[in-house]
């Protein structure tokens, strides 16, 4: 182990996460999220996550098939799936997601579909940074790990 390697690893890490926060990709459930991870699961953030882009992918596409239709829009339909897009985006903690969902909501409530359709594009936006985002930061546990070193616990408080 080069434990010179691991230790720029970890300040990458520290620092890549910190911006992340910095930037309000994340908030503190991610944190949470982070805290059930141990050695018995090491790949438990990764994988919620994972699914999480994959709920995001289909919903996006729902809704936007939903909004094809300039005079059948069903914002029942599109509401559930804003709805259900807010709570997964809350329980990992992606916030600027949740955040855009929360416009996206109103927009719904009053049936705005040129609304819905800008906050569908911007919920498409952040999802994919925040997808890449942490795909890199994923990529840096991974090296920290290849490299015989362990991840560090950040504070973000």
């Amino acid at each position: 182990m080069n434990t010179t390697v691991v230790a720029q690893l970890q300040r990458q890490f520290q620092d890549y996460i910190v911006s992340l926060y910095q930037q309000g990709f994340l908030d503190n459930q991610f944190s949470e999220l982070r805290k059930l991870q141990d050695e018995g699961t090491p790949d438990f953030v990764s994988e919620v996550v994972f699914l999480f882009f994959d709920d995001c992918s289909k919903l996006i596409n729902t809704m936007s098939t939903s909004l094809e239709q300039p005079d059948n829009v069903d914002f029942k339909q599109l509401d559930s799936g804003v709805h259900q897009l807010k709570g997964s985006s809350s329980s990992v903690g992606a916030k600027r997601v949740k955040n855009v969902c929360i416009s996206f909501k109103e927009c719904c409530d009053v049936q705005n579909r040129e609304g819905c359709l800008r906050c569908l594009q911007q919920v498409d936006y952040e999802y994919k940074m925040l997808k890449t985002k942490l795909q890199e930061l994923f990529n840096l546990e991974q090296q920290i790990l290849q490299a015989g070193g362990t991840i560090p616990q950040v504070d973000i408080s």
